[in-house]
């Protein structure tokens, strides 16, 4: 396996993990009666982290098998790894501010939460573009 794809799922455990955990605050916010809207954004972090995670040990498993250079390679695990990390860190900071992060403008952590979902977003687009680039050359090598 390649360097980039050992690396893409070394911090995909890693996610997993974190998203994992992200199930002890969800099952409290359910316990303890939490408004709807901070039980969701758990539900949200609790779910979508480890999806994340799922992808990009996929990625991984198909990284040695594109027919572009390593800086490809590197940058489609680099942008789902920003993107990652972002989320794990907006999701939570969602749910404990009570702000979705969706509009600038916010302030203190919330502009915290902001920052990371659109951090998260944009190298998500990077990413996906980069694997359709990979994909696309590839078929024809």
């Amino acid at each position: 396996m390649e360097s980039s794809a050992r690396h893409l799922a070394f911090h995909a455990s890693v996610i997993l993990f974190i998203g994992l955990l992200y199930g002890i605050p969800y099952a409290r916010a359910i316990k303890q009666g939490a408004p709807a809207q901070v039980v969701n954004s758990w539900r949200v972090a609790h779910l979508s982290i480890p999806l994340g995670a799922m992808l990009m040990f996929a990625i991984a498993a198909l990284l040695p098998s594109f027919a572009v250079g390593a800086a490809i390679k590197w940058g489609i695990g680099g942008s789902l790894l920003l993107s990652s990390y972002a989320f794990c860190v907006a999701t939570p900071l969602a749910a404990i501010t009570r702000n979705r992060g969706l509009a600038a403008g916010g302030k203190g952590l919330a502009r915290l939460v902001y920052l990371g979902n659109m951090i998260g977003a944009w190298s998500s687009l990077m990413a996906a573009a980069l694997l359709v680039f990979a994909g696309f050359v590839s078929l024809f090598p």
